[in-house]
């Protein structure tokens, strides 16, 4: 009996303690309906936190739709780069915060082997390689909600089929994504799958962040990025690794100590940042592949003191710096997003990874499922 009103006791005390403080016990999650494409029926999946911290998830491409963050003057503003009716997704579909699947990234010609046997996929980039599963990707799918629900971590399941033969790739894939939001800031996406037969899986998140707020007039290049990562993977003209991994030493790609994302964007004089237009490339990460996440990328806008950790188990993160809007797509709030508007750090396998051998496999078979979780770890730096 002692230890029952010992315990009720502590009970009330934390909450009497989150009351006055003006946080939630757990967080919470909820659906609403967000319209429809091509005549199905789309939601919105909402996880919150008592510290500011929202994100909203769309079933169509397991979308991250926004991610609210507030800043060291107490401002609560969307970090995600996005739209704001689901149809837009569909009809001017840029990657914003989709899942990418069955690849993330760039497969040569589309081309690729497995036990002798070859394959090929939809070549969507430019004619010339596949990118991010090629035809239509997991970004282009209604998820099914498998599960939602509030507690000390909010959390919802998505799940989806892509049947043997799906955009070329071998294999029935059947798929989960999972949301969690804690009330650290820690919104966690798992992605998992298991195939009847030998296939290749690269699975991540395409946020494209800008923590001043999307759509800012300053754009995201003067945030302060650190990758801890000795080496990249330059790229040719296709943006296909040539198989080399490059000290990032005395170059513009030396994320290693914190540095402004602007002070080597434009610097023509390496033949990298011609190729990319700016950043768009994949480093190879110190840590190299973990059982669970580690540090993969910390973004910082010294302005607002919003600061983002990315952490993965995978072995690379492709830095990515918005080099491919041009002012033509109309965002959330009729913002028009621009060069440099966003950043995207995309946990990974490496690119054309099936065909470098010297690369982390990406192969996976029946009875040896894939698995990478990675985390949004929001902060405010005041």
């Amino acid at each position: 009996m002692r230890k029952v009103v010992m315990l009720k006791t502590a009970l009330s005390y934390a909450l009497a303690l989150s009351l006055a403080s003006g946080t939630a016990l757990a967080a919470e999650a909820s659906r609403t309906p967000a319209g429809t494409v091509d005549g199905a029926a789309i939601e919105t999946l909402t996880l919150t936190n008592g510290q500011g911290v929202t994100a909203k998830v769309l079933t169509y491409g397991a979308t991250l739709q926004s991610l609210m963050a507030p800043g060291k003057d107490g401002q609560t503003v969307d970090v995600l780069l996005g739209y704001d009716d689901v149809k837009d997704y569909a009809e001017h579909p840029n990657y914003f915060g989709v899942t990418v699947g069955r690849y993330a990234n760039r497969i040569a010609g589309g081309k690729f082997s497995l036990d002798g046997k070859a394959y090929q996929l939809p070549v969507n980039d430019n004619d010339v390689n596949s990118l991010h599963g090629g035809g239509k990707g997991f970004d282009k799918q209604v998820w099914k909600v498998v599960s939602l629900k509030s507690g000390p971590t909010a959390r919802a399941v998505l799940a989806l089929t892509s049947p043997d033969g799906d955009s070329g790739y071998p294999g029935k894939l059947d798929v989960t994504v999972t949301y969690t939001l804690d009330e650290s800031g820690n919104l966690g996406i798992a992605f998992d799958a298991k195939t009847d037969k030998p296939t290749i899986v690269n699975m991540t998140n395409h946020a494209i962040f800008n923590l001043a707020g999307e759509g800012s007039p300053d754009g995201a290049l003067g945030h302060v990025l650190t990758i801890p990562a000795k080496a990249f993977t330059p790229v040719d003209a296709n943006l296909i690794p040539t198989g080399e991994l490059k000290p990032v030493e005395g170059s513009v790609f030396d994320f290693r100590n914190p540095r402004r994302v602007a002070d080597g964007i434009r610097d023509g004089r390496d033949q990298q940042i011609v190729c990319g237009r700016g950043y768009d490339h994949n480093w190879a990460l110190d840590k190299g592949a973990t059982r669970t996440p580690e540090l993969a990328a910390r973004l910082e806008d010294p302005v607002s003191g919003r600061v983002l950790e990315v952490l993965t188990t995978e072995p690379g993160v492709q830095f990515y710096a918005g080099n491919f809007l041009d002012g033509t797509l109309i965002g959330k709030g009729g913002h028009l997003y621009r060069m440099g508007d966003g950043i995207a750090l995309e946990p990974q396998k490496f690119p054309d990874a099936p065909n470098k051998p010297a690369f982390l496999s990406a192969r996976v078979d029946p009875g040896k499922p894939y698995h990478h979780q990675m985390i949004y770890r929001l902060s405010v730096k005041r």
